[in-house]
């Protein structure tokens, strides 16, 4: 009990050093927007590259979760309809102590061709993006407006686990408010999935 208690307070002092002292709150404007990272294509490419008119989608994400690898096909789904009404997408991939294993840069290739991924894919070096959203998940999601300001962040929907009790979906119902002017109804929930593996 001793030895589970003392791994769990180092854990815990790991992911606080490797966080941001603040969470990124609704309202706040896009964190690192000229950072350059590498797409799965090759090409270099910053927040504000892939920003469109209407906003962008951040989402943090990866290959080797199961809780990415059961919600694809609602990933798709999502990143179809931003890109259909103007919305930039990105999936960024933070976890660089999988570098060398199933996150690698040609895994990164494999999975999002074999997910016929039509957005951008990146490698977040260093965790430079994710320390600035202080984002800890896969997946997580953030969602900014026009005016680079995050409107929406958390979970693609109420139950991550299982797309047939899915009863809310929060990421599709915040673009539209968002596209639509109005005040989005809720702007945050918890996200569910596995923990970003950050370089000790």
């Amino acid at each position: 009990m001793k030895k589970q208690f003392v791994l769990l307070l180092l854990a815990t002092v790991w992911l606080a050093a490797f966080r941001s002292p603040d969470a990124l709150e609704v309202g706040a404007k896009m964190p690192k927007p000229d950072v350059k990272m590498k797409d799965v294509t090759g090409k270099e490419v910053s927040l504000n590259d892939v920003k469109k008119a209407n906003g962008l989608l951040v989402m943090f994400s990866c290959n080797t979760c199961p809780y990415v690898q059961r919600n694809q096909d609602r990933t798709r789904e999502i990143a179809q309809y931003a890109l259909k009404h103007n919305i930039g997408v990105i999936l960024v991939n933070s976890n660089e102590a999988e570098r060398a294993g199933g996150d690698s840069f040609d895994a990164m290739k494999a999975y999002a061709k074999k997910q016929n991924y039509q957005w951008y894919y990146a490698v977040d070096k260093n965790n430079e993006l994710a320390d600035a959203f202080a984002a800890d998940r896969t997946p997580e999601c953030y969602l900014f407006n026009k005016e680079a300001t995050l409107v929406y962040k958390g979970a693609i929907d109420d139950n991550p686990g299982n797309a047939a009790g899915v009863k809310t979906k929060y990421l599709h119902n915040a673009m539209d408010a968002m596209l639509a002017g109005r005040a989005v109804e809720v702007t945050s929930s918890a996200s569910v999935g596995c923990g970003i593996k950050r370089k000790m």
